[in-house]
């Protein structure tokens, strides 16, 4: 399964300083062992188009074998940690998780 997360950061929080600290959190919480794979990115400069949306500041894509994995994820301290840490950062998330077929 794939776990998909749409960040929109607050304007105080758009600054070079903070997204590197943002951006090192990302790759704390990726430490965590039940990801099979996973990748932070922004949004590619791509032409604009209606069916696009490029607003969101941070995504996230991580893999999981199974829905338990992502279970014990998302239950992990680190997991933990992150949100507490940059929890009023965002203005904005949205999750989409993704059955495989």
């Amino acid at each position: 399964m794939e776990h998909h997360v749409y960040f929109w950061l607050k304007k105080e929080h758009q600054n070079e300083k903070d997204r590197a600290t943002f951006e090192a959190g990302l790759d704390a919480l990726f430490e965590i062992e039940a990801i099979q794979n996973a990748i932070w990115a922004i949004p590619a400069k791509t032409a604009v188009r209606p069916v696009t949306d490029n607003s969101w500041d941070y995504a996230i894509n991580v893999q999981f074998a199974s829905l338990d994995d992502h279970d014990v994820y998302q239950a992990h301290p680190l997991h933990d940690v992150f949100v507490a840490d940059f929890k009023d950062w965002w203005e904005k998330v949205e999750v989409k998780d993704l059955a495989s077929s």
